[in-house]
């Protein structure tokens, strides 16, 4: 009998009994995913958490009886190993309260379609979806999982869940050339991981600093937001032509790639409405390419937790031209996709833990 592996078992919790049907249907077709609850609010939320074994919880911010944040840190508390992912319309308010709500636990966010109609038809917003319960509920599915009943095959032998074979970790050493820019890239988790990570930077380079996270309009300007004042340096959505000084902050603007371009002697940076990579715009590859060329050697990288593999083939550039890039670890990375992309490719010279990715750097910039 062929191996299984155990469902990611999610909890959908939305006031509109339609959205919990469309999510249910998009997130069931695939046969990974199962939704074992569906209910209208927090409170409903929490009686069901406590009868019922999830992995993931999906919550919609805005609910009447008690909204998504007040039920976040309670849905916490009571499994304090759960995946939540927070489900919100694309305005400034809802794109404070998700950054506010990765802050307070919640793993991931997702921004829904504007209305019940458009959500049928977002394929981006249906392949996103699944994309992240699995990649965020098949992490805690396998933990969970040692506990649960396993499925049983013919003669009573339970049977074992698939794991697929990891590929090692490959060091170089690090570039010769003294940087003279500091670029990020990151996902899924890539907010908290960057707040983290930045602190320390900060506190000992002045190197521009360039990031491009995945993110939608408008929760990137929120996200600059929150570096400016957890870092006390100018940071800011980056805007077409503005020069890159050292100092200060520069963030991809959700819907553009954020490239790099010599003017003489200064460095320019530029918004492009290239099409999407990896599904994204903006995109780590673009930026880590446009890096290369107009710094050549003196670049210095960070790839921390994101899904999938942007940065790798951006990476491949900045190595071929003598630059250095380190990496988040697998085990304090919330997704170990676009991290072990460039580390199991040979591309870094450190894959480290998040607290020690801030002092590393800072000696390299040195």
């Amino acid at each position: 009998m062929p191996e299984q592996i155990d469902p990611i078992r999610v909890m959908i919790v939305d006031d509109s009994a339609v959205i919990r049907g469309l999510f249910t249907r998009v997130l069931e077709s695939d046969r990974d995913i199962r939704v074992v609850a569906s209910v209208g609010d927090g409170a409903l939320a929490l009686k069901a958490i406590e009868r019922t074994d999830v992995d993931l919880v999906l919550l919609d911010i805005e609910m009447p009886n008690m909204d998504g944040l007040t039920a976040l840190p309670r849905l916490i508390q009571a499994k304090p190993d759960l995946c939540v992912i927070m489900a919100s319309s694309l305005t400034e308010r809802n794109a404070e309260i998700s950054l506010r709500a990765l802050r307070m636990g919640a793993t991931d966010y997702v921004t829904k379609p504007s209305s019940r109609e458009a959500m049928r038809d977002a394929d981006d917003f249906k392949r996103d979806l699944v994309a992240k319960v699995r990649a965020l509920g098949r992490r805690h599915a396998d933990t969970a999982g040692a506990s649960r009943p396993r499925p049983v095959a013919a003669g009573g032998r339970p049977v074992a869940p698939v794991h697929s074979k990891e590929r090692e970790v490959q060091l170089r050493p690090a570039g010769n050339a003294k940087p003279e820019v500091l670029a990020i890239g990151s996902s899924t988790g890539g907010p908290q991981a960057l707040s983290e990570c930045l602190r320390t930077i900060t506190q000992s380079i002045s190197l521009p600093i360039l990031i491009t996270q995945h993110m939608p309009p408008t929760f990137t300007s929120i996200l600059a937001a929150h570096i400016a004042q957890a870092t006390g340096w100018p940071c800011a959505e980056a805007r077409n032509g503005d020069v890159v000084e050292r100092g200060h902050i520069y963030v991809a603007p959700g819907g553009h790639h954020m490239l790099v371009e010599t003017q003489g002697t200064r460095k320019v940076l530029r918004l492009s409405d290239a099409p999407p990579e990896h599904f994204c715009r903006p995109a780590v590859d673009p930026m880590l390419r446009s890096i290369a060329k107009a710094y050549g050697p003196s670049v210095l990288v960070i790839i921390l937790t994101g899904m999938g593999y942007d940065g790798r083939a951006g990476g491949e550039e900045i190595i071929r031209q003598g630059g250095t890039i380190v990496a988040q670890d697998k085990a304090t990375s919330v997704v170990w996709g676009m991290p072990g992309a460039v580390a199991t490719r040979g591309l870094c010279s450190a894959v480290l833990p998040l607290k020690e990715l801030g002092p590393h750097v800072s000696k390299l910039a040195a």
